[in-house]
């Protein structure tokens, strides 16, 4: 019974903190609450039943993906948005037409009469909760914050995206925010979301290895970090693969950024992978380099915004003592050296990530890459790597700590996760194309 108490206390409370987070995001705009009813039952007051058939369109503004395999239930029960649900056997998604922005989602899981396992990700596979599991006859509310963005830069102009930014990565730049539920019993109740502006935000920058990654198998840490941070924060990530500081200024993602950026937010910062490949009188790590990111640096604190700045990750090269050899050359220490001068935080992704490919070995760590590819790495790989990401965040000491989920152990890159004992179930879209940049 004392137990029973504890967990109904902890639910009672993970509720309230929800409740506030939404009524905060309720009064920062004008705009009303969408809240969705999932199933056949009986329809809660101010909501929108959603139905097998519910398929989104731009006229109707929300509804399944097309091609989902839906299964909704009534459980003929009293509570309105618990007595039915939506289920499949497998991964299905679900969208709402929204403006761009940030938005505080809440969502409802359980079955009266079966157990439910779901993982929620977001657009492009952003992993927003990673399993939540409910009993036969229990239920649970969990919140978490997207962002949500278009090609157009208020002001003027918009975003000089790639032809993939436009077709595989579309769901990236549209119209509306897009659910995956997936997992071995993937089921929801009841889904509201929230205009939430007033989130503090922490935008992304960077190349592939940061970008959120369309298809499995590849994977970025930027899509993984949101896993581990509170619904009272929201993470923009903006990277892209194939850019270099130079090119993501000509494609105008740093003035998009700027566009929303407000008091307050944070801006990571992670490119060298693509900058090293420049070619040009005067080009190189030291000059260019080193201009362009003091550029990123003055453009946040312009805005009030607290600029991170991060050494790119090793690739997978090992000597024949079986340690990583430096494929970066002089890109790592410039970036330290911009942080010296400008007195920013920096995370040393450069040096964790050495730690954590040497713990594998040159054998085992192919296993947290795509296969054949010493740059981009799978689900385990990018995991592994958001966790460095928040150590690195947890050694910078700033307001941002506060925002991480609590119960997260501390994470030591030479003791990795186990491989054999990660699970996180793939995504539905599966590409052989490799991303841009290597």
């Amino acid at each position: 019974m004392k137990n029973s108490r504890i967990s109904e206390q902890k639910n009672l409370s993970r509720v309230s903190i929800i409740s506030l987070l939404l009524l905060f995001a309720n009064s920062a705009t004008a705009q009303q609450p969408l809240r969705f009813d999932f199933g056949p039952g009986k329809v809660a007051p101010g909501y929108t039943q959603v139905l097998a058939n519910t398929i989104y369109t731009k006229d109707l503004g929300y509804g399944f993906e097309s091609g989902a395999h839906i299964n909704c239930i009534d459980r003929h029960g009293a509570d309105a948005l618990r007595s039915d649900l939506c289920t499949s056997d497998k991964p299905f998604y679900f969208s709402a037409a929204v403006p761009e922005g940030n938005y505080l989602v809440r969502v409802t899981f359980g079955d009266a009469e079966s157990e439910t396992v779901t993982t929620v990700k977001a657009e492009l596979r952003r992993l927003m909760i990673e399993k939540v599991v409910t009993a036969p006859g229990k239920f649970v509310t969990q919140a978490f914050a997207v962002n949500i963005r278009s090609q157009k830069i208020p002001g003027g102009g918009e975003v000089k995206l790639k032809d993939r930014e436009k077709t595989t990565e579309a769901w990236a730049w549209d119209e509306k925010l897009t659910l995956e539920f997936n997992n071995s019993r993937p089921a929801v109740n009841a889904i509201e979301i929230v205009r939430a502006d007033s989130l503090p935000t922490i935008y992304l920058l960077g190349d592939s290895t940061v970008c959120d990654q369309p298809s499995e198998p590849y994977s970025s840490w930027g899509q993984m970090l949101t896993r581990f941070f509170k619904p009272d924060v929201v993470i923009a990530n903006n990277a892209e693969s194939g850019e270099s500081l130079r090119s993501s200024l000509g494609a105008r993602r740093l003035d998009k950024v700027a566009s929303t950026m407000k008091a307050g937010d944070y801006l990571l910062i992670q490119f060298g992978h693509n900058d090293e490949k420049e070619k040009g009188e005067g080009v190189s790590a030291f000059t260019t380099y080193k201009a362009d990111l003091k550029k990123f640096v003055a453009v946040a604190r312009e805005h009030g915004a607290i600029p991170i700045l991060i050494t790119p990750m090793q690739r997978r090269t090992f000597d024949q003592e079986g340690k990583v050899t430096n494929s970066h050359g002089d890109y790592p220490e410039a970036v330290r050296q911009v942080a010296r001068e400008e007195n920013v935080a920096l995370i040393d992704l450069h040096a964790m990530s050495t730690r954590f490919y040497e713990a594998l070995g040159p054998e085992k760590s192919k296993l947290a890459f795509k296969d054949g590819d010493g740059t981009h790495h799978n689900n385990y790989g990018s995991y592994e790597l958001a966790k460095c990401v928040v150590e690195g965040i947890r050694a910078t000491k700033l307001g941002i700590v506060k925002n991480l989920v609590q119960g997260l152990g501390r994470f030591d890159p030479s003791h990795p996760d186990s491989l054999e004992g990660f699970v996180l179930p793939p995504s539905p879209a599966v590409t052989s194309t490799k991303p841009i940049g290597s």
